[in-house]
């Protein structure tokens, strides 16, 4: 599909199209775009560049930094974004907790929380996933009891992307486990990853790579003002999250950008007394393809932050 844009949308288009290519740190482009390895600086300065000109979470309530943009707005700044090699903000604090406070916290969370957030002065990971309760997420076993001001947190998280980088986690606990149904006993709980007990330990993947992890709470101590809405109300705010997840992982800009390359590539492969890209079983491949993510919800599918070939010694517990 080919969308038509008004006079306005064309200028708004050529407006983000000038700041990505003549603004943005010209290195953190030339690496994404040759699909190379970004640390966890480089996607540090490439959010706080946007977030310094409004363009990191348009999609957060205007008081806190969001913008009032239409939906051909929104997806010409995902696409002149991916066609520019410009990293997207790191969904975990943009597209997940972040929306979450926005629409169900304190007020005091929101002050403490969403400004570094956005600017990614905290990195977040995602603590919804258990040994076993990986599609079957109603039945997480990680316990949160109230013991006075506190929360008492014992359990596993598994297969956390990027932990290992992250300053907090937003988990999902089970806060009474004597409800009729198990998503009633569900809270929304945010926790410190320095706090004492939180151990990481990472998994490798058949690639050799160490971007997720298993993420252990022994006795973890978290006040209660870290929980986010209402008690055992969790569920409602996971579904509200899952649900700005899966909008994010179409990818349309990245996809035009890797089909592009591989139609580049393919026309110059010499394949007997043509080209690759003439070749029709190659076309109906490419014309089927798609982009394999390492990890769905990465915080760039094709420029992930650098992973080690060696495995990281585990956070200890503190």
């Amino acid at each position: 599909m080919r969308l038509t844009l008004t006079p306005v949308e064309a200028a708004f288009r050529d407006e983000l199209r000038t700041f990505f290519t003549t603004v943005f740190p010209a290195d953190i482009r030339e690496r994404a775009s040759g699909f190379g390895e970004l640390d966890r600086d480089d996607l540090i300065r490439s959010q706080q560049t946007l977030n310094a000109h409004g363009l990191a979470v348009p999609n957060w309530p205007r008081e806190w930094g969001g913008r009032d943009w239409t939906s051909v707005q929104h997806h010409i700044w995902l696409e002149e974004m991916s066609l520019a090699s410009v990293p997207a903000p790191l969904p975990f604090n943009t597209s997940m907790v972040g929306p979450v406070i926005a629409a169900f916290g304190s007020q005091e969370q929101k002050e403490r929380f969403l400004p570094p957030t956005a600017n990614l002065d905290l990195w977040w990971c995602q603590g919804f996933s258990e040994p076993e309760a990986g599609s079957d997420l109603a039945s997480l076993r990680t316990t949160a009891v109230r013991d006075g001001d506190e929360y008492v947190v014992n359990g596993q998280k598994t297969w956390t992307t990027l932990a290992q980088y992250a300053d907090w986690i937003f988990c999902l606990v089970r806060t009474n486990p004597e409800a009729p149904k198990r998503q009633a006993g569900i809270s929304f709980l945010l926790i410190d990853m320095s706090s004492p007990g939180v151990t990481v330990r990472p998994i490798k993947l058949i690639d050799g790579g160490f971007e997720v992890n298993e993420v252990w709470f022994e006795d973890v101590r978290v006040p209660r003002a870290n929980l986010v809405g209402n008690e055992n109300e969790g569920w409602s705010y996971a579904k509200f999250l899952l649900g700005n997840e899966r909008a994010g992982v179409a990818r349309i800009g990245l996809s035009k950008v890797m089909l592009a390359r591989a139609k580049e590539r393919a026309a110059q492969t010499r394949v007997g007394q043509g080209v690759l890209l003439d070749d029709p079983l190659f076309a109906a491949r490419l014309a089927s393809w798609r982009p394999n993510c390492w990890r769905s919800s990465s915080p760039n599918c094709g420029w992930s932050p650098t992973r080690p070939t060696a495995s990281p010694a585990p956070r200890p517990r503190c």
